[in-house]
């Protein structure tokens, strides 16, 4: 492969890598006027449907674009243009019955999960959510084709087009209808199924978008086609590879799904067996799945794309069987993903009130209860951040099926476990936050062992956690500090918050450089990384 070649994957994976963060702070933003104007019980009902949506999806049609993306390139590789316009083709057939399934379960399933998740209302977001299901199962072949022929542009105008088409009819429709049914009993159930409006709109305009972008290149894909004197593979041969590429991304994003999903279920069950009223029940849900679990997952969605970037020349150097380079990567890697991580969850237990405070000025009844949990639950962000990347890391390296048993193993411990904390104890809903903790814990643990077993692995437990972690323990006590100092004269909280993250960030970036967590070899990997080299020494390994 040439030095442009490589340049080029590389500049292809930054675009997707940034899109993918540029859509994930919008949709982080959005929800925040959109939370706010749903109120607690509005969140738990729209949460909920969302978490059954997630997880249909997975099993319908979420591994489709790396499945066609990595069936596609496989054959352009060999040339084989014809047979991945067929591949494509047939996925295409594949995602249509997918998406129609997907449809009639959520659709005519609704009222049934309204009744098993105790949920008042569930069924009205659940049916608008069902014609989306069925276009994301379309969307989804379209983009990994595109991705499989290296061109990742059309993936990531598509992403952030979606994005932003959802943000905007999110916000409005729930306004209007919050405003319009403002006096009916239903009024939450109504501002749930808005807010699913924007997701409708949003992955119908990058489909529309997709199918612009297919038919102005159809042209050239068929003159390739023309070219191509290779041997036609067969469509039973085509299927069985897909499905055999599917099925494990299938059960291994399912585990790591269901768990959310499962969570509402249980939670909603066994506290109206305990006596609970549902409308509380609801409330709680939604204070536990919006102002905790939406800025617990944002950190975890940015450090897991930024590390993302260098997995696939993990992948290019297991291939080319060269494992000193592919053990480099394994540890920039992780000490990139962790680097982004434990800040942010030292960050997030120091700052919780205030920043529930600064984002959900309106959900005030539950204020310190949000407060609380996201002090004691922030460490999820370490947790599923590592368990991410070292399953990509594991299944990089062909060890397909060991972060499968690893995630069943924990998702089996973790809903043993937060039964019996529900079942028999009064810690309510921090019986969630154990179980949010304890089940990516797990897989980090197994996974990590594995790594090490599996790939003769040595870890750099000082550049990789021991420095960040004492950084970032420098970095919240200097964040608190500033906090309180501005927040003394000024008695603006957004004031104070924007001058202590800004401080305080400041720090922990000279502190993590001045220990030497990332090398100079590594840090010229990065964006800028000549440059910041450059300002301060750096001792070369």
């Amino acid at each position: 492969m040439s030095i442009k070649s490589k340049s080029n994957i590389y500049i292809q994976g930054m675009v997707l890598v940034i899109a993918g963060i540029i859509t994930k702070i919008i949709g982080f933003l959005y929800r925040i006027p959109m939370s706010n104007m749903l109120g607690d019980e509005g969140n738990g009902i729209y949460s909920v449907a969302f978490g059954i949506y997630n997880f249909i999806l997975i099993i319908s049609s979420y591994s489709l674009p790396l499945a066609v993306s990595k069936l596609v390139s496989a054959r352009l590789t060999n040339k084989e243009y014809k047979n991945s316009y067929r591949l494509f083709r047939q996925t295409l057939l594949f995602a249509f019955t997918a998406g129609v399934f997907a449809f009639l379960v959520l659709y005519l399933g609704a009222g049934l999960f309204e009744k098993l998740y105790c949920k008042a209302g569930l069924a009205k977001p659940l049916r608008v959510l069902a014609p989306t299901a069925f276009i994301v199962a379309i969307l989804g072949v379209f983009r990994g084709y595109f991705q499989g022929r290296k061109n990742m542009v059309p993936t990531a105008i598509s992403q952030i087009v979606e994005q932003l088409i959802n943000a905007v009819v999110s916000v409005l429709a729930v306004f209007f209808f919050m405003y319009i049914y403002s006096k009916s009993s239903g009024a939450y159930a109504y501002g749930a199924a808005a807010g699913t409006l924007g997701t409708f709109a949003g992955a119908l305009s990058a489909l529309i978008i997709m199918l612009a972008i297919y038919l102005f290149a159809k042209a050239d894909i068929l003159k390739e086609n023309n070219e191509d004197v290779t041997i036609r593979e067969k469509s039973v041969h085509i299927q069985k590879v897909l499905f055999l590429t599917i099925i494990p991304v299938i059960l291994s994003q399912t585990i790591y799904q269901i768990g959310y999903t499962l969570d509402d279920l249980i939670f909603a069950n066994i506290m109206k067996w305990r006596g609970f009223e549902s409308v509380y029940v609801t409330k709680l849900q939604g204070v536990f799945n919006t102002q905790y679990n939406q800025l617990i997952n944002l950190p975890v969605a940015i450090s897991t794309a930024v590390a993302a970037v260098i997995v696939p020349s993990i992948i290019r150097f297991v291939v080319q069987n060269r494992p000193t380079e592919m053990k480099e990567k394994i540890n920039t890697v992780i000490k990139i993903n962790m680097a982004i991580a434990i800040p942010s969850a030292i960050g997030l237990m120091v700052m919780a009130k205030t920043i529930i405070l600064l984002l959900f000025p309106k959900l005030v009844t539950y204020h310190n209860l949000a407060s609380q949990l996201l002090i004691t639950g922030s460490s999820a962000v370490i947790f599923y951040s590592l368990s991410t990347i070292t399953t990509a890391i594991l299944q990089g390296n062909n060890y397909m099926k060991l972060p499968v048993v690893h995630s069943a193993f924990s998702l089996f411990i973790h809903i043993v476990l937060v039964t019996g904390l529900l079942s028999f104890t009064d810690l309510g809903v921090y019986s969630l936050i154990i179980g949010n903790i304890l089940f990516p814990l797990l897989i980090c643990i197994l996974n990590c062992i594995q790594i090490s077993k599996k790939l003769g692995f040595r870890w750099d437990f000082r550049h990789t956690f021991i420095f960040p972690l004492i950084s970032s323990v420098i970095m919240g006590i200097v964040a608190y500090a500033s906090y309180f100092i501005i927040f003394r004269f000024s008695g603006i909280n957004w004031i104070s918050v924007l001058f202590a993250v800004t401080v305080a960030g400041s720090i922990y970036f000279l502190l993590i450089l001045q220990l030497e967590c990332f090398t100079n070899k590594e840090l010229k990997t990065f964006p800028f990384g000549e440059k910041i080299a450059k300002l301060i020494y750096i001792k070369k390994t």
